[in-house]
């Protein structure tokens, strides 16, 4: 396995791809929302301490799918935090009323992140807070984008070409989680699928982010798991599944959201034991999904 870290973005890097030795596998796995790195600069504008903008974060999900260079398979992970910026998003959704000057006529400001608080610049956490103390200046959001966001895409971007080229299609595996409601239920291999909330919900813009294969497969291995799982609901795929699938180029992608309450206790933001059990079951996941044949996957 390689470690390449993003040289751009000075003492911290903005990514951090974990490479295999050798690409055996048509898939590009990516986890925008599990970076831990918090700027003190932030720290310090924010009116929440660093324990409530953890909340925020897709937790472990890089862990869970850690195992990706042992099957041939890349891993980009972004190492700044999702309260931070937002790579899920397009590079300028901001909310006007939280900035000090006027934003330039090219800023998204009415997409539905936005107005949910949950721009590239999130103005709340997970449980609806709000993250600063005051106004920000758009030369911050500037100097977010060009030193994060900008490296962490150009980086996706060339991977995903990249592993095209040499396989004739991509798959690009979104990775996150969500915030489980009410107590935590356990597992969803003990035995209680009686529950209405999805343990594990597939995004593909209602079929128009992977061919139909990718995702039937997905559903249909997780199901034979006794994963509860949906489909597109509450969760159709972020910015990342809609700007990058092109099934009929050949680059196919699909969102995972995982139930938080699977692996991690959410209140204090530490493993549980199933974290291991699950990694597994996404590595045969990917392993699944990386051998489909490929009628149906090549561009059109």
């Amino acid at each position: 396995m390689d470690a390449q870290h993003d040289p751009t973005a000075g003492s911290v890097p903005a990514f951090e791809i974990l490479a295999p030795t050798r690409r055996i596998l048509p898939l590009v796995l990516a986890s925008p929302h599990s970076g831990t790195h918090y700027p003190p600069e932030f720290l310090a504008a924010a009116r929440l301490d660093a324990r409530a903008l953890r909340k925020s974060e897709d937790g472990f999900v890089d862990e869970i799918f850690g195992f990706a260079p042992s099957l041939g398979v890349p891993l980009i992970r972004a190492l700044f935090p999702r309260a931070f910026l937002d790579a899920n998003r397009e590079a300028y959704e901001l909310d006007p009323e939280m900035f000090a000057d006027p934003l330039p006529a090219y800023v998204n400001t009415r997409s539905p992140r936005v107005a949910a608080g949950l721009g590239t610049i999130a103005r709340v956490v997970a449980n609806g807070e709000d993250i600063y103390k005051g106004k920000l200046r758009f030369a911050e959001a500037t100097e977010r984008v060009e030193r994060y966001y900008t490296p962490y895409h150009t980086a996706l971007r060339r991977l995903v070409e990249e592993t095209r080229a040499a396989f004739g299609h991509v798959l690009l595996i979104d990775c996150h989680s969500m915030p489980s409601p009410g107590p935590a239920p356990g597992p969803a291999s003990a035995g209680d699928r009686g529950r209405n909330r999805p343990d594990i919900v597939l995004g593909d813009c209602y079929g128009n982010a992977c061919a139909a294969d990718v995702i039937n497969a997905a559903e249909q291995f997780l199901r034979g798991l006794g994963y509860k799982v949906n489909r597109n609901n509450p969760y159709a795929g972020g910015y990342t599944t809609r700007h990058y699938g092109r099934p009929r180029q050949g680059i196919h992608a699909l969102q995972i959201e995982i139930a938080r309450n699977l692996y991690m206790d959410e209140t204090a933001l530490t493993r549980l034991p199933f974290l291991d059990v699950l990694a597994r079951h996404m590595g045969e996941l990917v392993d699944t999904l990386g051998r489909l044949p490929s009628d149906g996957l090549e561009p059109r």
